[in-house]
């Protein structure tokens, strides 16, 4: 017998390698070279696999390339600092520089070299004692907070363009009275998170001091503005390609202006999230609004995003989540969309006699408005996935994920297309459907002596109480009111260009209307836009189309009201 483990072994084992080299090889066993070859081919393989300097100091190349990029920043910074000096210029510049140094710093540096001292002070100071008292204690503490502010901003000002503080107290009013409307109207009113709809009404009310009564704040506002409509306007150098500049410039067609854009943006997204840059910014928003607003990650980013880049464009920010989102998170992405406008049709209100002010802080300050009236409308009975941090990879199949950024944007490009085709049939059945309600209204009214009874008409009687807790001065409530129905019946564009019709008229709306009025008519709600949301989320998710279109039309409400309440608001201040 031969003994296992013994010198017997090593030699058949090393005769079975031979034998089954040659075997391989195509080599005949009594080939004396095959030993010699089979250690040449050892040799070569030892040689093609041993890593290149690059591998065995990749952590270190990465160090290099971070460090030369920060020199990059510095030296832009440096000279733009120099040549462009300009006062907001100049800070719109430093904050992004030295924002992308610290995100770089600290990759190596631990952040509890900041959050360690930031505790020390907060926890004992703040967070412990806060927390130590009752829950409603806290609530009632929150409650005077909110109220202190809304009434500071009220009667806090002087008096502006002929306002009355009576007019002021009727927009204070107004907001209690669509808090209420919600509350009464809630889906589930015992499971209400009043820490949500609180903190969202204050950041609400603070936004609109910030913007409105702060330079800075306004110039900031509007070169983030600017800044996402000039990237989203790129979108528009393709669709010159296809038909002329001259198209583009001066017809601001749906097909040739708008579908374009959500193409680009959704492709420009999907490489981002192949890079891990919507990875990162997913997970940092979703920190800050749980322990701000106790929302999710992908419910803060879409509400965030929705006012730069619109509201089909928003919802593909969060596509991997979207068809994993529970019934109340859906509800506030659409109420988000809904209650603001995009950056690619900023430019186009301003052209239209539009204050660039008002446009920008009505949207801004719909972001925290439209969680707090969502979270009120439809409360959140589940647990999000997304909530506090994101712990949900992109759900993709490893064969189908891309190769690299080139492929990820194509792919982003193809479902750009797959949701630019759900919007056409959408708004195409919508709004025909409107049609066929008003050509039937029509026919009805006209047994009545009404020759025209549309929705539109019917929406502008239901409008005027509605309208007078905007503080709209009593005069003019009617006039208001049309512009209202026509925009939530129409589009924000055919009301304001109504709305600036009214103003090139004798019967003119006051300063104080007007202002009103451009806060209320700025968001996409309207039944377009319904189609649009549907189209857009059906597509993200399918197996959620049934609840997608069921949130909608209660979605579309809130946001229409999202946008009042910011009129309202703007009221008090002016």
């Amino acid at each position: 017998m031969i003994s296992v483990g013994g010198p017997v072994q090593e030699d058949i084992t090393e005769n079975s390698s031979d034998l089954l080299f040659k075997e391989r090889r195509g080599i005949p066993s009594h080939c004396e070279d095959a030993k010699t070859e089979l250690n040449d081919v050892a040799i070569v393989v030892l040689d093609k696999d041993e890593p290149s300097w690059f591998s065995r100091n990749r952590s270190l190349v990465c160090r290099l390339k971070l460090f030369a990029f920060v020199g990059l920043i510095l030296g832009w910074w440096i000279s733009a600092t120099i040549l462009h000096a300009t006062r907001h210029r100049w800070i719109v510049q430093t904050f992004f520089a030295w924002s992308f140094i610290a995100i770089i710093a600290f990759r190596f540096i631990p952040t509890s070299v900041i959050t360690r001292p930031v505790e020390a002070v907060w926890m004992p100071l703040v967070q412990k004692p806060f927390f130590g008292l009752p829950k409603h204690v806290r609530y009632g503490l929150g409650w005077l907070a909110l109220l202190a502010i809304v009434l500071g901003s009220a009667f806090g000002f002087k008096l502006e363009n002929g306002t009355k503080y009576s007019d002021r107290a009727i927009s204070v009013l107004g907001l209690v009275v669509f808090q209420f409307g919600f509350w009464i109207t809630s889906k589930h009113r015992s499971h209400i998170q009043w820490r949500t709809v609180m903190v969202g009404l204050f950041f609400q009310q603070a936004i609109a001091l910030f913007v409105l009564k702060s330079g800075a704040g306004f110039h900031m506002f509007r070169w983030i503005a600017t800044l996402a409509s000039d990237f989203l306007n790129q979108g528009l150098v393709g669709s010159a390609f296809f038909f002329d500049q001259d198209t583009v410039n001066t017809k601001h067609w749906l097909f040739v202006n708008l579908l374009p854009t959500v193409i680009f943006s959704i492709a420009f997204v999907q490489m981002f999230y192949y890079l891990g840059i919507m990875q990162w910014t997913i997970r940092h928003f979703a920190w800050f609004f749980f322990k701000t607003m106790n929302v999710s990650g992908a419910e803060a980013v879409v509400a965030a995003a929705s006012p730069f880049i619109g509201q089909g464009e928003s919802a593909c920010l969060v596509r991997p989540y979207v068809d994993i989102m529970t019934e109340s998170e859906i509800h506030l992405v659409m109420t988000s969309g809904f209650s603001t406008i995009a950056g690619t049709v900023l430019s186009l209100y301003i052209n239209l006699g539009v204050p660039a002010q008002n446009l920008i802080t009505a949207s801004v300050m719909s972001i925290p408005a439209s969680i707090a009236i969502s979270k009120i409308r439809m409360p959140e009975l589940e647990e999000p996935v997304t909530r506090g941090l994101i712990v949900v990879d992109r759900g993709e199949d490893p064969k189908d994920a891309p190769v690299n950024v080139l492929h990820a944007f194509a792919k982003g490009a193809v479902l750009g297309l797959i949701l630019a085709g759900q919007i056409i049939c959408n708004v195409i059945t919508i709004l025909s459907l409107v049609a066929t309600i008003n050509g039937l209204l029509t026919w009805i009214g006209r047994g009545f002596g009404i020759h025209h009874l549309t929705l539109q008409l019917v929406l502008r009687y239901v409008f005027c109480p509605i309208t007078f807790f905007l503080g709209v001065p009593r005069s003019e409530i009617l006039r208001v009111s049309e512009l209202l129905a026509t925009k939530l019946i129409e589009n924000e564009f055919t009301a304001y260009e109504n709305l600036r019709t009214l103003m090139a008229s004798p019967d003119a709306l006051s300063k104080r209307g007007f202002t009103v009025a451009s806060y209320a008519l700025c968001g996409f709600a309207n039944l377009g836009s319904l189609g649009i949301q549907i189209g857009v989320l059906s597509a993200l998710a399918p197996s959620r189309t049934r609840v997608i279109a069921r949130v909608a039309p209660s979605a579309m409400i809130a946001g229409f009201i999202s946008t009042l309440q910011a009129a309202g608001i703007a009221g008090m201040l002016v």
